[in-house]
Parts: structure tokens; C-alpha cells; sequence
């Protein structure tokens, strides 16, 4: 029966699972309960889940505070109309609406901020968290995950939009299933005879 549960779904349940706990009714900020506040917060941007399997552990680890940054009008389902939606987002500075901000940022001194990369750059939802918060004097501890290209222009994104805070290097990492999945397929029906 175990076998039956796919890899993603597996390394998905300790990120979800924290998010279950604690979670404020108003908004997508999760704290572990019965501690003390935390100064750490560990905000993230995720479509497939690979960002928000590393925010759900860091989240852990340290003890920290979780907020899911999301668009007040979500994504659409499909990747390829996501990617074209991103790039026109991209390519005329658009910064969407967020759902939500974070009660009470003044409180938090260092953000993990995590992201996948977009058209070799941070998501335009990204920009927007960046541009709603108030980072000045705060560490910014930044987290992505990429399909291979690296970081792109993203920390060049981070510093314009996080001013006055202290940029630490990132941690990055490969993490480019759909993409991979989607050229695979491709290639597989370019293959066969229909």
C-alpha cells in the first residue's frame, strides 16, 4: 500500500502537515504552538510544492513563523499558461495583488524568503511581497529552487525591492520536475505514430 504514495507526496507531508498547525484563521501565518513569538519568519512562494517542502523545514528546524505568499487571483492550474501569464507579468513590471500581508513584520529581524525561478527570475509575486513589507534593517535570507538555470537575475530583484535590508547569499537548488516531466512526454509523442 505504501508504494502506492508517489515520491512528491511523501516529501510534501511534513511541509503540509506543519501548515495544518497553528494556522491564524485570518491569515497564512503559522507558528508552532505553546512557544514563545518567533523573530524568524520563513516566507515563501510555491506552485508545485518543491519550495514549500524546504520552507515547511525550515519552518521547523528554526522554530520560525510560516506565511505562504499567494496572489489575490491564483495562477492558473496549467504550466505552460502560468508560464505565459509570468512572462507578460515579467516584461511590463506588473506586480499582482497579494491575497494577504503579514501581520506584524515590525516583530521579525531575519526573513527566509523562498521562491521558484521564473523565466530566469523571481516571480512577479515576489516583487509584490517585496514591495508591501517594510524590510528595512531586517536580514533576508533567501531560498530557491530552479529547473537548472540557477538564479537568474532574482537576487538583483531582491535587492531592488528589499531596501535597507541585508541580503544574505542564497541556497539554491535544482528542483525542475514539471519541466522535465513536460519534455519527456513531448519528446515520448513526438516518437509515436497517432
Amino acid at each position: 500500500m505504501i508504494k502506492d504514495i508517489s515520491r512528491r507526496a511523501l516529501l510534501a507531508a511534513p511541509a503540509l502537515l506543519s501548515l495544518g498547525a497553528g494556522t491564524c484563521a485570518s491569515a497564512q501565518l503559522t507558528s508552532t504552538p505553546q512557544r514563545a513569538p518567533s523573530n524568524i519568519l520563513v516566507a515563501y512562494f510555491s506552485r508545485t510544492g518543491n519550495t514549500r517542502v524546504l520552507a515547511g523545514t525550515l519552518q521547523r528546524t528554526l522554530l520560525a513563523d510560516l506565511f505562504e505568499i499567494l496572489p489575490s487571483r491564483p495562477y492558473p492550474d496549467d504550466y505552460e499558461q502560468t508560464v505565459e501569464q509570468a512572462r507578460q507579468e515579467r516584461d511590463s513590471g506588473f506586480e499582482p495583488p497579494l491575497k494577504m500581508t503579514v501581520p506584524g513584520m515590525a516583530t521579525y529581524e531575519t526573513v527566509f524568503l523562498g521562491f521558484p525561478i521564473w523565466g530566469e527570475t523571481a516571480p512577479p509575486v515576489i516583487r509584490s511581497f517585496l514591495s508591501m513589507h517594510d524590510l528595512l534593517g531586517k536580514t533576508v535570507r533567501p531560498f530557491v529552487t530552479h529547473g537548472g538555470y540557477g538564479l537568474g537575475n532574482s537576487m538583483t530583484v531582491i535587492a531592488a525591492h528589499a531596501r535597507g535590508a541585508q541580503i544574505e547569499p542564497p541556497f539554491s537548488m535544482e528542483a525542475d520536475q514539471e519541466r522535465r516531466t513536460l519534455n519527456e512526454v513531448r519528446t515520448w509523442l513526438s516518437e509515436i505514430e497517432l
